[in-house]
């Protein structure tokens, strides 16, 4: 048994702008880890300390993903070693490629049989990868999940549904999106970070997995019809009662 976490290394949107034809230039985006993968790797950190395990991390991005900041990243979040493809020749793919190539690495971990991902993705945050990197390795796919424990052959995972949650027991390997509040991540020291520097990161040449190419083409771009906000002023001594109402009818509390 080992435990899988897929991760990215990311442009951060907060550094992208937006031009009038609804583009989105990232030329001046930095990269960093993921924000929701933390979540998730310690998640995996903790179930496999539980099992007595070790966990891998895989990811798919440019050569900058081979450099030593990314690495340091992600190895400090708890990982073991990671397998990456870290090629420029991957800057063109889409999500089914990617998922493709992660479920790649995980057939080369071998003895991998739960993968964990974060909700989404900083960057492109579209939550396909997950159910998309199931299919590739025939797996049940499960989102919102807050909770994970070994179950014989197989596992005990709790999920987030609305108004609670349930709890699933399922035999065989599952790859598991969590709950932006399945755990608090450990923030790494510099302790961790100077560890994260000597754990081993082998990237895998995208060439040597055989991604079949996928055409998907952006036709047209534009940006949301711009909405009036609705205003609405409340007054008196009953204010506060009939706001709590108002945004409780709006679903907003």
């Amino acid at each position: 048994m080992t435990v899988v976490v897929a991760y990215k290394w990311a442009a951060n949107p907060q550094d992208a702008s937006v031009g009038a034809d609804g583009a989105v230039d990232w030329s001046r985006a930095r990269a960093a880890l993921s924000e929701y993968d933390p979540i998730a790797a310690q998640v995996a950190r903790n179930l496999a300390d539980t099992n007595g395990t070790e966990v891998v991390g895989v990811s798919v991005g440019t050569s900058a993903l081979s450099g030593s900041m990314p690495s340091k990243s992600a190895m400090s979040r708890g990982m073991d070693r990671g397998l990456v493809v870290a090629d420029d020749s991957v800057a063109d793919w889409n999500l089914t490629q990617v998922a493709a190539a992660l479920a790649k690495l995980v057939e080369r971990v071998g003895d991998a049989d739960i993968v964990f991902t974060g909700e989404g993705s900083i960057d492109e945050n579209a939550k396909m990868v997950p159910a998309l990197l199931a299919g590739f390795l025939g797996w049940p796919a499960f989102f919102d999940v807050a909770a994970v424990e070994r179950e014989g052959a197989g596992w005990r995972i709790t999920q987030n549904i609305p108004g609670g949650s349930r709890t699933i027991e399922v035999d065989g390997p599952v790859v598991a999106a969590v709950a932006t509040d399945a755990a608090q991540p450990k923030i790494p020291g510099m302790k961790d970070i100077l560890a994260a520097g000597k754990k081993p990161v082998e990237s895998v040449p995208a060439a040597e997995l055989g991604i079949a190419e996928t055409s998907a083409e952006v036709t047209g771009r534009s940006r949301p019809p711009h909405r009036e906000r609705a205003q609405q002023r409340y007054e008196g001594g009953g204010a506060a009662t009939e706001l709590a109402a108002a945004l409780k009818s709006a679903g907003l509390v």
